[in-house]
Parts: structure tokens; C-alpha cells; sequence
């Protein structure tokens, strides 16, 4: 027996116990070299005219025999030679790919589209096989080569007749390991797992992988069956091609039909629906890629919490290389689905994850790009289709917005959609600006938890009546957002519910300071009855239709106190609440007459306001049995 050169038995323990964090990949890895195998050749039927062979004849092969416990991975490819077969497999991390590609200038032609580097894929066969034979034949030599070993301490170099292998190629046959009770070797030993295996993480391997298959067909009727005849069946092996081998993200959009995307996407996705739009992308230059992404047309049920994980299929040459990589999307994008391919990637040794994140950061920022304008797209062209978006993920893009500290306002700001109330339809913060009456300073906007409820508040209608449209927003989010962005092409967003807000002409400015200083003992008996509830009674210079408004001074709203209640007490903040009254309401004139004569009904009223005006900003009551007996005492 011959020794590994390098340190083998450190080396391989590291390889089979560290590198692979999932032992499945061996077939991954064992039909990648046998791909390069193949590519080899071909590269060389391209270079050597005596080498006389079609594409049409290249392929790979996968068999198992359950009895034997065997696994064989067989290529018509380029074989090799004794003395390649010591420096490939008898030196750990030898790479004969990476010195084919160091060799071979393809520059002219993406022929050969090498997928191996590092030389140590093949050894990821010992995960679940205790033993491994090599069976290998140059192409146009009788010489053939077996390389056996356990990958223990050693392997042995075996000369063999040349009717031991017929054709030039190489056949990789494992024996599995012996199942235990945590390990159960022999699932690979089935039809169903292999082709599985095959579909998952080699399906776009540029050459067929052939595999018998097991099929059944009904059996031809007797002639001599009775009515009660039940029909008969057979079983049957068949060969089949596993792989699809052209990805659809390779192909041009141009050759693709919409229902050939949407069933892609629908069967690797395992969507019922459609997706709402499709975005394709095949990028050359400094970096080359092509990437399918898929905006979905309903929002996954998961999608807002923990368990939810996005990112796209990243690809490396057609092998997949992760299931969801995170990296390539930014949160507020996570709900797109799609692949990422590119074979400039510089993998690390177990082709599982990246060595060089830039590259990947490049794609991500490009990915990122392509998205938002895709997005612009739909939603000058596709209102409908956008609006449809836009109620499933628009909470993303919000979210988006405010995560980043409005980093990102410019880049997600202009995909912001609110009802508004005046237009009664969607619109964007440049279409808000767009309609606004030149007189107007601001964009306005109003947070709760209904749309009627908004709609039908004292001071939405207020706004409305003067000629000002109010965007209304009802997700927990909307404040957050539109604080974060604060302003949009130089136009502040302000709450409506903020006492500062300025509409007043100066004849209603003059009559409410003539109001605050002629009814200041009664705003300060009102102050004094509601206590820490308030931190100002006063008259409002902007009445609504109701007798008294509550507003609010400084960041906090009340909406925004209200979604942040169920928080730790030290960490939820309470807005600074102002009880604002209408000087022109009948009511005003009862409190004045009840702070002259009848205190006890001053603190009735006072109460009964404060909670009336509570109700109407959608906020309850904080002691509903009180104001109810309150209300039973004024009747």
C-alpha cells in the first residue's frame, strides 16, 4: 500500500469531519469532476482534430446496486493515466482542474466551463463510503488504472487488462459505510434519493446524467377477462436523463414564454401562484453573472417572522452551491425569490460558502439595483399589478427605509404608496406633491389603525375642507417610516395631529391668543382636573367640527404611543399630549358658564372631552366604567 503524500490521515479526518457541513454533497461533488472530466475532452475534440467526437456523445452516469452496498459515478471523459492518477488522487488538494484551467487559455471559448479547484471534492466520498475504487482510461490508450483505497492511512495503484473497462472515462464506485443508529447510509442506496440528490444540486450540469429508473405500465388485457377483470401492471427499468441541463436563467428573456417562467418558478419555489413580475438579468463584464429573480403575487405566510429566511439560489458554473444565500438581498427585498449564477466566484475549499465577499457584495448591490428598478417599472406601467405589490410587501420597503436611519430613502422613498383622501386611491409622495395647491408648505398625513376611522377624524376633514390632502396610514410601521424620511424634494411630512401645524389665517391666529388670555383661569382649572394626562389645555387656532381635538408636541404621537405600549416601561415613550378646544363649539360656552358656577360639572365636561377626544384618535378610554356612568349622569 502506498501512503498519501501530505499528512493524510490529519488531512483527510479534517475533510470528512470539518470542511463538508453536509455529507449529501458527495454526489455533488463526484458528478462536478466528472463533468470536468467530460469538458476536458471536449476542449481537446476543439483543439486536436484527431480527436473525432460530437457533444451529443458526452455524458454521465449514476448506478447503485442496493445488494452490494456500491454507489458508481461513471464519464466518458478524458480518463487518465497511472502516473496522472498518483499525482491527482495519491496528493490531497491536487488539483488536476485548476491545472487544466492554468494551462488552457479559453478566453476564445466558454467551451469549457471547469467547475473543480481545489482538488478535494473527491474526497468528500469517504463521508459515507468505507471504501472507494477509481477505474480509469485515457482517451486513445488500451492503459487502465485502478485506484483503490479506505481513506484511512493509504491506497493502492492496480494496473488492469484492458477488457476490465471497454470505453475511455472513469468510473468512481464507493461501497457505503455500514448503517448505525445515527447514520443511515443506506438511504443513498435508492432510486428516489439519488435522483433527488441529482435534481437539487446538479440538475444544470451542462452534460445529461443518465440513470435506470424504475417505471411501471399496465399489462395488455386478456382476451379471455372477464367484466371483473381488475387491470395488471409491470414493473420496468428504463433509461432516463435526470438533469435538465440548460438552466432557464441562462436563456434570453426574449426566448422564454411567460408560462414557461411561471412554472420554474411555481415547481422550484413551490408557489401555487403566479409570480406578479419577472426579472431577468445577464450581466458580462469585470464580474459575469446571470440571475432569474421572481416577484411573487402573495405574501408568504412566514414572511414577517423569525423562522423566514431569504436570500436566492446561488450557482457556481451550474452546480448549486447554496440554497438561500442572504447575502445577495437586503432585508427590505427578502420577499423576492430566484437564482444567481456566476462562475467568477472564488469559492472556499468545500465550494459551500465565498472566500472573497466582495464579489459577492458587487452582484448584491447589482441585484439590488436591477429590483428597485424593476419595481419603478411596474409601477409607472403596471398601476394595478404595483398597488397588488405593494399591499403584500410594501411593509418590507418601509421597514427598509427606517432600518437604514433613512440611508435608503432616496433609493426606496419613491416606491412609497399611501391612500390618499382627497384622490381616494394610491398614491406616491411625488404624485402627493404633484396635486398639492401652491399655497401649501407641507406634506400631511395622519396615523391609526382604520381607514374609515382616519379618514372620518375631526381634524382629517378639517384638512380636507381647507384643500389639503392627508395621506392616510394604517400600519405599525407608516410612522416610523415617514419620521425617518421627514422630508421628500424639500416638503416636510408632518402629522396632522401635531399641535405646531399652522393653517390658520391671521384672523383665526388673533382670535385664538385673545381666546387663550381671556379663558386662562378655565384652560388652567381644565389642566389642573386632567392632571399628567395633558401637558397643555388650550384653544385651537385651527377648530375642527368636534368641540375639542387631541394633539400632540414633539416626536411622539399618539400613534405612535399606542404601538409602542405593550414595550418595556422604561423603553415606552409617551407623547405630550394637548387637549386643543373649539372656541366656536357650543360646548365652549357650557364650560365657561360651568367654570363660573359649577365646578363639579367643569370636571364632568373636562372628562367627558378628554375621553371623547381619545375615542376619536382611535385610543381607548382608560376607565371605560367611569366615563360610562359620566355619560348616564349627563343624560
Amino acid at each position: 500500500m502506498r501512503k498519501f503524500k501530505t499528512e493524510s490521515k490529519k488531512l483527510l479526518d479534517l475533510m470528512i469531519n470539518s470542511i463538508y457541513t453536509n455529507r449529501e454533497i458527495f454526489l455533488r461533488e463526484l458528478i462536478s469532476n466528472a463533468s470536468d472530466a467530460v469538458d476536458k475532452l471536449y476542449f481537446r475534440s476543439l483543439t486536436d482534430k484527431s480527436v473525432n467526437l460530437g457533444k451529443d456523445e458526452l455524458e454521465i452516469r449514476v448506478a447503485f446496486d442496493k445488494d452490494a452496498r456500491t454507489i458508481t459515478v461513471s464519464d466518458c471523459g478524458i480518463g487518465m493515466t497511472a502516473d496522472e492518477v498518483e499525482k491527482n488522487l495519491g496528493t490531497i488538494a491536487h488539483s488536476g482542474s485548476q491545472e487544466f484551467k492554468a494551462e488552457n487559455d479559453f478566453s476564445e471559448t466558454d467551451a469549457a466551463d471547469i467547475i473543480g479547484q481545489f482538488g478535494v471534492g473527491f474526497y468528500s466520498s469517504f463521508m459515507v463510503a468505507k471504501n472507494v475504487k477509481v477505474i480509469t482510461r485515457p482517451y486513445g490508450s488500451t492503459e487502465v488504472t485502478m485506484w483503490e483505497s479506505d481513506g484511512i492511512d493509504g491506497y493502492t495503484v492496480t494496473a488492469l487488462a484492458e477488457g476490465e473497462k471497454p470505453t475511455h472515462g472513469t468510473d468512481i464506485i464507493l461501497t457505503l459505510k455500514e448503517d448505525t443508529d445515527e447514520d443511515k447510509y443506506s438511504d443513498y442506496l435508492s432510486e428516489w434519493k439519488l435522483r433527488s440528490l441529482i435534481k437539487q444540486y446538479s440538475n444544470y450540469v451542462r452534460y445529461p446524467i443518465h440513470m435506470e429508473v424504475t417505471k411501471s405500465r399496465e399489462l395488455p388485457k386478456p382476451e379471455d377477462a372477464g367484466d371483473d377483470y381488475k387491470p395488471e401492471y409491470e414493473e420496468y427499468t428504463e433509461d432516463e436523463v435526470i438533469n435538465s441541463m440548460i438552466p432557464i436563467w441562462k436563456r434570453r428573456k426574449s426566448d422564454v414564454t411567460d408560462e414557461e417562467y411561471a412554472e420554474f418558478y411555481k415547481s422550484d419555489f413551490h408557489d401555487f401562484t403566479d409570480p406578479a413580475a419577472t426579472i431577468s438579468v445577464h450581466a458580462e463584464g469585470t464580474l459575469s453573472y446571470d440571475a432569474l429573480m421572481f416577484i411573487p403575487s402573495r405574501t408568504p405566510m412566514d414572511l414577517y417572522t423569525r423562522e423566514y429566511e431569504k436570500g436566492l439560489a446561488l450557482y457556481s458554473s451550474g452546480v448549486l452551491i447554496m440554497d438561500k444565500c442572504a447575502d445577495l438581498l437586503p432585508d427590505y427585498f427578502g420577499f423576492v425569490r430566484g437564482v444567481v449564477d456566476s462562475s467568477d466566484l472564488t469559492l472556499n475549499i468545500s465550494r459551500e460558502t465565498l472566500q472573497r465577499n466582495s464579489q459577492l457584495r458587487a452582484i448584491a448591490q447589482k441585484v439590488e439595483k436591477k429590483i428597485a428598478s424593476e419595481l419603478e417599472k411596474m409601477r409607472d406601467n403596471d398601476r394595478e399589478t404595483y398597488e397588488l405589490f405593494w399591499d403584500n410587501f410594501g411593509r418590507s420597503i418601509k421597514f427598509g427605509i427606517y432600518a437604514s436611519y433613512g440611508m435608503k430613502k432616496d433609493e426606496l422613498g419613491s416606491l412609497v404608496m399611501y391612500y390618499s383622501t382627497m384622490q381616494q386611491k394610491y398614491v406616491t409622495l411625488d404624485e402627493y406633491i404633484e396635486s398639492m395647491p401652491e399655497e401649501q408648505a407641507d406634506i400631511y398625513y395622519a396615523a391609526g389603525d382604520d381607514l374609515e376611522r382616519l379618514r372620518n377624524q375631526p381634524i382629517v376633514r378639517t384638512f380636507t375642507r381647507k384643500g389639503f390632502d392627508v395621506l392616510l396610514c394604517t400600519e405599525d410601521v407608516d410612522e416610523f417610516c415617514l419620521q425617518t424620511i421627514r422630508d421628500w424634494k424639500e416638503k416636510q411630512l408632518k402629522n396632522v395631529a401635531t399641535a405646531d401645524i399652522d393653517l390658520a389665517s391671521d384672523d383665526e391666529k388673533k382670535i385664538a391668543e385673545e381666546a387663550n388670555e381671556e379663558h386662562k383661569d378655565l384652560l388652567s382649572a381644565m389642566k389642573e382636573i386632567l392632571g399628567d394626562n395633558v401637558q397643555m389645555v388650550q384653544v385651537s387656532p385651527n377648530p375642527t367640527e368636534a368641540p375639542a381635538t387631541l394633539t400632540t408636541a414633539g416626536p411622539v404621537s399618539l400613534e405612535m404611543e399606542r404601538i409602542m405600549a405593550n414595550a418595556p416601561e422604561e423603553m415606552a415613550p409617551k407623547a405630550f399630549r394637548v387637549l386643543q378646544l373649539n372656541a366656536q363649539h357650543p360646548v365652549f360656552a357650557k364650560l365657561i358658564d360651568a367654570q363660573a358656577n359649577d365646578k363639579p360639572k367643569l370636571k364632568l365636561y373636562t372628562d367627558l372631552l378628554y375621553n371623547q377626544a381619545l375615542l376619536t384618535c382611535g385610543l381607548p378610554v382608560e376607565d371605560p366604567i367611569t366615563f360610562a356612568e359620566q355619560i348616564c349622569k349627563l343624560m
